[in-house]
């Protein structure tokens, strides 16, 4: 084999592999887009019950063909308390089951040439579906998931057809029996190649359909394409350890569980290697009429029986995982405690004003990181309800000292609150840049108008701190109507945004009349108390300093109540 053979056998590998790749995300985001915020809601629900958590897992990560999207989305929902390590735990365990939907689909469909049948018709639905049907969301987002499953047969068959005929390069033919030469120590080597090559492409069900095809083509035998795809196994946990990095330690006991129920798994399947190879065996000969030892040179083989094989191992390999190790999450739990240390943010977290629902690392699944957006957002508005409650503070301050302090606090918060809005938008920008259905895009854009008026709040909070620093530097002093008209102003104000704060925690029931109501009213009141201002200014009742610092802070407050009603008005979008 020379060296041009070589690298046009990989260059068309590649451009296979790529291909198969791009229908994989196409159709895992047109299912997300169909599912996701269904997903988010059954996530959300999640209790402490092994079962509904592996059951939902299962659900989740066979509707939107992603198990690493599931981890992720996992991993974020751990890390903004969402749901709880031990709930985790059991949904990362159903994800591994719902996962080998994908192999079942590549050997069903995608094997033998039967992919010729389906690629075409698939397309041509979903183009109608496309084109016909435009207007409609959901009917776009099952259109791009057909097209997706089309483009994945096709892209098996162009892998069928990049792998090289063994016969024509007997020197690697050799090379891979002499790696299958080594008994059980060829099983190990074989995982830790099966681990490294999904780290690397990060895609465990490209690696499985590398598997199934290097099977199906006489490349690898049974018990080496069972090592490779325990390998992958393993290999698949680096996508929500890589998103854990950044989030706290509880986001990243929930990527070490993950780690270690897949390795666990493993240890299991190991000891138990012969018998269930035996037993993987006998059910394939009765599916397929072959077993999967079988020569290929002798009479009746059937190449299918080593790929459903194979699915059958992948399926039964997380099934059985799954059962003995669910009654093992606690002991799960205590393995990753001891994995990742207790860190001091977590435990001082609002000290540090720092983003807790919204973690880093890649924002693979658009549609599912809204909800980490909207409960960002409801933590967003409960800080600048507390940094309005440090407000009286400025009146009631019995020294200099006092005052400072309070007004230091309040600057602290106004930080807080540019920084919230900087990080919001920056990742709901990230989001928008991916597919969206019109749904979740409008959802986006709504986000980003909440944040911005959030962010202003905040910013006429500081003023107002700043309107009485300056007042009280300035030896202004209001009577004890002036006090009394603006306490009025003030407790009007933050009825608004205890509205704005409710609508914030349930998007669906907003309720926009008794927040439309609330900022009639204050500015009913805005009004009354400008009228009275320029009367009291006519008749000299106070002079020019003392009736600008009283018309600056009740026009401020009414201000602050402009951004509390926008609020509220962007939570509802046009379903």
């Amino acid at each position: 084999m020379g060296f041009k053979d070589i690298l046009l056998i990989i260059i068309n590998f590649a451009g296979a592999l790529a291909v198969f790749l791009f229908a994989m995300k196409m159709m895992s985001e047109g299912l997300q887009k169909v599912a996701g915020s269904k997903m988010r809601a059954v996530l959300g629900k999640i209790t402490g019950n092994p079962l509904s958590g592996i059951l939902t897992g299962a659900a989740v990560t066979a509707a939107i063909q992603s198990s690493s999207a599931t981890t992720v989305m996992v991993v974020s929902f751990v890390n903004a308390g969402l749901l709880s390590l031990s709930g985790a735990v059991a949904v990362i365990m159903g994800a591994n089951i719902g996962t080998t939907v994908t192999a079942w689909i590549i050997t069903l469909l995608g094997l033998g040439g039967s992919e010729g049948y389906f690629s075409l018709p698939l397309a041509l639905a979903a183009a109608s579906l496309f084109f016909l049907f435009a207007h409609k969301d959901n009917l776009k987002s099952m259109g791009q998931t057909i097209i997706g499953l089309g483009l994945l047969l096709v892209g098996m068959d162009l892998l069928q057809s990049a792998m090289p005929n063994l016969e024509e390069y007997p020197n690697l033919l050799q090379g891979l029996a002499s790696m299958s030469g080594f008994g059980f120590w060829s099983i190990l080597l074989f995982i830790a190649i099966g681990a490294l090559l999904t780290c690397i492409v990060q895609a465990s069900a490209a690696m499985m359909a590398i598997t199934l095809v290097m099977c199906y083509n006489g490349w690898i035998g049974f018990d080496v394409a069972v090592a490779l795809v325990m390998g992958q196994n393993i290999g698949t946990t680096i996508t929500a350890n890589i998103a854990a990095m950044v989030a706290n330690s509880a986001g990243k006991k929930a990527a070490r569980a993950h780690l270690v129920f897949n390795i666990v798994g493993v240890i299991i399947t190991l000891f138990a290697f012969r018998p269930l190879m035996n037993l993987i065996a006998t059910m394939t000969t009765g599916m397929t009429g072959c077993s999967p030892y079988a020569d290929p040179s002798t009479a009746g083989y059937n190449p299918e029986s080593v790929p459903m094989a194979i699915s059958l191992f992948h399926t039964v390999f997380n099934v059985v995982n799954t059962i003995i190790l669910s009654f093992f999450i606690p002991q799960i739990l205590w393995i990753v405690d001891r994995m990742v240390r207790e860190e001091k943010s977590d435990k001082v977290e609002k000290e540090e004003y720092s983003l807790t629902y919204i973690s880093g690392g890649p924002v693979s699944t658009a549609e599912l990181n809204l909800q980490s957006a909207k409960r960002e957002l409801q933590l967003f508005a409960s800080r600048v309800l507390e940094m309005y409650a440090l407000l009286p503070g400025l009146r009631t301050a019995k020294n200099d000292k006092e005052f400072e302090a309070v007004v230091q606090h309040i600057a602290e918060y106004e930080e807080l609150t540019d920084r919230m809005d900087r990080e919001i938008t920056n990742f709901l920008t990230a989001v928008g840049s991916g597919g969206l259905s019109q749904h979740a895009s409008q959802r986006v854009g709504s986000m980003l108008r909440i944040s911005d008026n959030l962010e202003s709040i905040g910013d006429s909070i500081f003023q107002i701190a700043l309107t009485r620093k300056n007042k009280r530097s300035d030896a202004v002093h209001f009577s004890d109507h002036l006090n009394a008209n603006l306490a009025q102003m003030s407790a009007m104000v933050e009825k608004n945004l205890n509205i704005m704060n409710a609508n914030l925690l349930d998007f669906d029931n907003a309720d926009i009349v008794a927040a439309k109501r609330a900022e009639q009213d204050v500015n009913a009141l805005r009004d009354r108390l400008r009228a009275e201002h320029i009367e009291a200014l006519k008749k000299g009742v106070y002079d020019y300093a003392i009736g600008n610092a009283y018309s600056s802070l009740y026009a401020q407050y009414e201000k602050l109540a402009d951004y509390v009603i926008n609020v509220s008005e962007a939570i509802r979008i046009d379903d």
